[in-house]
């Protein structure tokens, strides 16, 4: 897939070559587009997701003037002998263990360190929840039932026309949508094309007709459901959301270094995986969603969503909540619950433990059978290694 994946790519840069005076217009764009196809390459995987902003459109996400927010050190802990391996394997960039709020572990792999942006992948769909709980908590979505166009009209006539707001959230839309991150064709990717050559997310949002099942009837994951969440926001409140994220999210939160958020060519953010954040602050987020949503001398998000969101919410009885990934038997794990992206990235939380996990990964195997199991089982005898 790759091979011809570099062959598609030259000859797309050839065309647009020969186009002359409107190749040299985007030429920027034919830069993106070619560091695309090695951004998952073995050689430059590490060093790509420490750099996004080097390979796409992004926007800096101001952390605000305030001080970091406390993240003490807790006593060091020796975790156990299997992590070692499970470091290997899993291909960790870096692994931060909060133990009730103080850093008990943290470790940087393959040359990377406690400075890098991280990219979030779908971790930063459940920031975008958490945003939406502010918002639900002011009155701005008194019914999450709610039909999704009456917020975005633009998508009437799309296959989100008939769904609710709650469908978007519970990755239930129904619409038809291929996931799958190692086909060329799929639509996973080719939003991805749509993003590297600045094009528009909405439009492509709006583009989409075909539906694969009922709304609200089966649990998909549809990455595209986070960005219409974002559109919807967007409706609601007249606001960009990734500056809404910036104000209710980002600034309270004391975080160590400003966030950036890849954008498509228009300035809209890809709220549906494009954060970067130092792994700390990803641990922060975690520590903060286990308070119940308090944080840094503050209720930044709504107990009562924080409690919603990080519950069973998928109608199929799938392991998800608001945008969480919710085990299906997190009841004998201590009601844990995690934000998960591609190519293993985590934010694990079990509050019974009160333990967060942050985790930073370029797993190339991420999508192997049985791998998802296999973290999750770590992290759960992590939580369980400290007493």
């Amino acid at each position: 897939m790759r091979r011809f994946l570099r062959i598609f790519l030259r000859v797309l840069l050839v065309l647009l070559v020969l186009g002359g005076a409107a190749a040299f217009v985007k030429r920027d764009d034919i830069t993106r587009l070619m560091a695309v196809q090695t951004l998952f390459d073995e050689s430059r995987i590490v060093e790509n997701f420490s750099h996004m902003d080097r390979l796409f459109h992004f926007r800096v996400l101001d952390r605000g003037t305030g001080p970091v927010s406390a993240l003490p050190m807790g006593t060091p802990e020796t975790l156990p002998p299997e992590t070692e391996a499970w470091v290997t394997r899993r291909a960790v960039t870096a692994l931060v263990i909060l133990r009730d709020g103080k850093i008990t572990y943290e470790n940087y792999y393959k040359g990377t360190g406690p400075e890098d942006l991280r990219i979030s992948w779908s971790m930063a769909k459940s920031v975008l929840s958490a945003l939406f709980g502010t918002l639900v908590a002011e009155g701005k979505f008194p019914d999450l039932d709610a039909q999704v166009v009456d917020f975005v009209p633009s998508l009437k006539g799309s296959a989100y026309e008939g769904t609710t707001i709650r469908d978007v959230l519970t990755m239930s839309s129904g619409v038809g949508f291929d996931e799958d991150y190692m086909k060329f064709s799929s639509d996973i990717n080719r939003m991805g094309r749509v993003l590297a050559l600045g094009g528009s997310m909405d439009g492509f949002a709006a583009s989409l007709k075909t539906r694969a099942t009922p709304p609200g009837s089966h649990m998909h994951y549809v990455s595209v459901d986070t960005h219409v969440l974002g559109m919807v926001i967007k409706g609601a409140t007249g606001r960009d959301p990734v500056d809404l994220m910036a104000e209710r999210i980002i600034v309270p939160m004391g975080l160590e270094a400003s966030p950036e958020m890849l954008t498509d060519g228009e300035g809209t953010g890809f709220v549906l995986g494009g954060l970067n954040l130092r792994t700390r602050d990803y641990a922060r987020i975690g520590q903060m969603f286990l308070q119940q949503g308090f944080w840094n001398g503050q209720q930044i998000v709504p107990a009562d969503w924080v409690a919603a969101s990080t519950a069973h919410q998928a109608r199929d009885g799938a392991g998800y909540g608001f945008q969480w990934w919710v085990p299906k038997d997190n009841a004998q794990f201590g009601n844990d619950y995690m934000a998960q992206g591609i190519y293993g990235q985590f934010i694990y939380i079990n509050p019974a433990r009160k333990v967060v996990i942050a985790v930073a990964a370029v797993d190339l195997g991420f999508a192997a059978a049985g791998v998802t199991d296999e973290n999750l089982a770590m992290f759960r005898q992590l939580a369980q290694a400290g007493g």
